[in-house]
């Protein structure tokens, strides 16, 4: 495995999970990752409580948008090294072939974008969905990927997305 790896997390709507995800490990991955995300069907705006919940974090939100998924299985896209997907319906789905065969998983997370209630509560749907996402992903950029072949990598992975 290579010392720097190309990170893409899937969603449908890439407005809130995927987003998070993407904010989260570019500013914990130390240099060693660049994250995307992408949806299967964007919804074209990112939601406002999700960039306010990386915001509070202290997590920069600039360049942050929601995209298809289209756009990174294009010839001239970026190779990915692991593709997770962070909802349920876009596990499901048939995603697009990523050059590179990269190592996939899924990390099933609760969706804020649809909480219903008191504004507290929406709010604390996106912070459970936010302090999953961030768990796991220290969890994965504290592997030793460098020194795990393929199926260890892929057994670790999974293992997180249980927890």
């Amino acid at each position: 495995m290579p010392r720097h790896y190309n990170v893409l997390f899937l969603c449908t709507g890439n407005s809130a999970r995927s987003i998070m995800a993407e904010g989260i490990l570019n500013f914990r991955g130390g240099g060693n990752f660049t994250a995307y995300s992408a949806g299967s069907h964007p919804g074209g705006s990112v939601k406002p409580q999700a960039l306010a919940q990386l915001a509070e974090a202290q997590i920069p939100t600039e360049g942050l948008r929601s995209k298809s998924w289209d756009e990174f299985s294009q010839p001239d896209a970026p190779r990915m090294d692991f593709v997770f997907t962070v909802c349920d319906n876009a596990a499901k789905e048939p995603c697009p072939y990523w050059r590179g065969q990269p190592i996939t998983a899924h990390w099933g997370v609760a969706d804020p974008a649809a909480a219903t209630g008191t504004p507290e509560e929406i709010q604390r749907a996106y912070r459970d969905a936010y302090m999953t996402l961030e768990r796991r992903i220290r969890l994965f950029i504290a592997l030793p990927l460098t020194s795990l072949d393929g199926l260890a990598i892929q057994r670790q992975i999974d293992h997180i997305g249980k927890q």
